[in-house]
């Protein structure tokens, strides 16, 4: 039996949903089952094994559609400068080292190549560029070998790409993609797939699947009608990892599911199990189905992530610390809790923030920094393993107003932090006990030029409430629900049920 978890896509920067799946992915090891985890976007700008690795993935536990079809293994990027020069027979008139690239110059021939490296300082190359006679014709992208290549022709003062060949490990075709802007046609050997979604139902076919194995849907927006068809007879679950649907639209006769659920959910009769992170969401979706659908599907509650051990200090927490971990994008809203410490400053003069975490807002968020002039005592600290540095604080504060389950939260839980968020689904709701591991704001009552100051004044309280030491510890003890052994014996619980059904 193996276990196959569907997804999009891998980044350095990653969502929820994929550190969900890095859980999943231990937990799944400990328990010994065989499973792999398949990504379907196409990943261009690294090596997606190295981008796997970052997350803890070995190579053969991923499976990545553009590759399924040729005889290559992913692995680390280890072609070198020296491979590429081999490549090429022409006559180098001059080479230039730039940063993460190296340019070769071959004028008889009127062609340039631009390595682009792996890292700065070393002699990897993850691709190279092909430009002939001032026109951009072909990027060789590498691992141990070329694993593809992609073709320009020159149109409207513009490189168009056009092609891309896969290749075998001898270097031999193993499949071409034919490129029209955003339509792709994939031309296999014994297969013409005229889309992406036909490309897909063909590698979900491929994969031959039995009536002992499970598929877990991670992603299924525009996925959906090319996998739920060609799934049987495997199991088939599908994973909630965020509000699955829109509260300003809900209505007495209807409800409006978000756009990434709507799929499964109005195929509930064709899925075998849906899987929520939490019980409260667990209970939200089971009222909705009962009351606005035809279906009652298997609902079960089942934790995405979990803690080894508790984590308890071995010398003091810093004094009126907090501390927030997460990408550095919109919907987190840290520009709030920037403006919240800095109210409460004025109260709290020891107070100080760390950020943890990368992402698109950086820039605005150091300049909001800069102009409330905090740089002092609120940091950006960059993206880091966090799990060992929460016990070096003592509250964690989360702005964000939709957290399908945190698992910051969960791990700051379980290194007895007390915590301050928003009254809002589902993990605050379920990390956070008002008034007894910290405190829970409602948004209702506040209009929105008016949070960070009603934040603000949770800060303060927390600190001034001579509860801290209390808090942690109940922290510390509804952490014990989240420890790896018992989300592990839920696991192994929901595996047997599921495939022995």
């Amino acid at each position: 039996m193996t276990v196959y978890s569907i997804n999009f896509g891998l980044a350095w920067a990653n969502s929820g949903v994929e550190y969900a799946q890095a859980y999943r992915n231990q937990l799944l090891g400990q328990l010994n089952w065989d499973h792999k985890f398949i990504f379907l976007d196409f990943i261009w700008q690294h090596n997606i094994a190295d981008l796997a690795a970052n997350l803890g993935f070995t190579n053969d536990e991923i499976i990545w559609l553009y590759t399924f079809f040729t005889d290559q293994k992913l692995a680390p990027t280890t072609f070198t400068l020296s491979d590429l020069q081999a490549l090429f027979h022409g006559k180098l008139s001059q080479k230039l080292s730039s940063g993460k690239s190296v340019r070769f110059f071959y004028e008889e021939e009127d062609v340039f190549l631009t390595a682009y490296l792996k890292e700065e300082g070393t002699d990897i190359v993850h691709r190279v560029e092909y430009v002939s006679q001032g026109k951009l014709i072909r990027k060789d992208f590498f691992s141990y070998t070329r694993m593809f290549t992609e073709y320009y022709a020159p149109k409207d003062n513009k490189a168009y790409l056009y092609q891309r060949r896969f290749f075998n490990d001898d270097g031999s075709l193993a499949y071409d993609e034919l490129i029209d802007g955003g339509e792709s046609i994939f031309r296999l050997s014994n297969q013409i797939c005229y889309s992406k979604e036909e490309f897909i139902a063909h590698f979900i076919r491929s994969l031959a699947l039995s009536r002992h194995d499970m598929v877990i849907l991670d992603r299924s927006l525009g996925i959906g009608s090319a996998v739920l068809p060609y799934v049987k007879p495997a199991k088939l679950a599908v994973a909630v990892h965020a509000e699955h649907f829109v509260k300003e639209a809900g209505r007495d006769a209807a409800v409006l599911w978000n756009n990434h659920y709507e799929y499964p959910f109005s195929h509930a009769d064709e899925i075998d199990v849906f899987l929520l992170a939490t019980e409260r969401q667990k209970t939200v979706l089971a009222e909705q189905f009962q009351r606005f659908t035809p279906y009652k599907p298997q609902l079960i509650s089942l934790p995405v992530g979990s803690i080894d051990r508790l984590r308890r200090p071995d010398r003091p927490r810093k004094p009126f610390s907090l501390i927030t971990a997460s990408r550095l994008v919109p919907e987190k809203q840290l520009e709030i809790l920037i403006e919240a410490v800095v109210q409460a400053k004025k109260s709290l003069p020891e107070l100080s923030l760390d950020i943890y975490g990368q992402g698109s807002e950086e820039s605005r968020l150091l300049q909001l920094i800069e102009e409330n002039q905090a740089a002092d005592f609120i940091h950006l600290c960059g993206h880091q393993n966090v799990e060992e540095i929460y016990q070096n604080y003592q509250v964690y504060v989360t702005a964000s107003r939709s957290e399908g389950f945190g698992l910051s939260l969960m791990e700051a839980l379980g290194s007895g932090l007390a915590l301050i968020g928003f009254d809002v689904p589902y993990g605050n709701q379920t990390f956070i006990e008002d008034g007894e591991n910290g405190f829970l704001l409602s948004i209702s009552d506040f209009n929105d030029g008016l949070l960070s100051h009603a934040f603000s004044q949770k800060i303060v309280d927390i600190f001034q409430s001579g509860r801290l030491e209390l808090m942690s510890e109940f922290s510390y003890r509804k952490a014990e629900d989240f420890l790896t052994e018992r989300i592990a014996r839920k696991w192994q619980n929901l595996l047997e049920e599921v495939t022995e059904a």
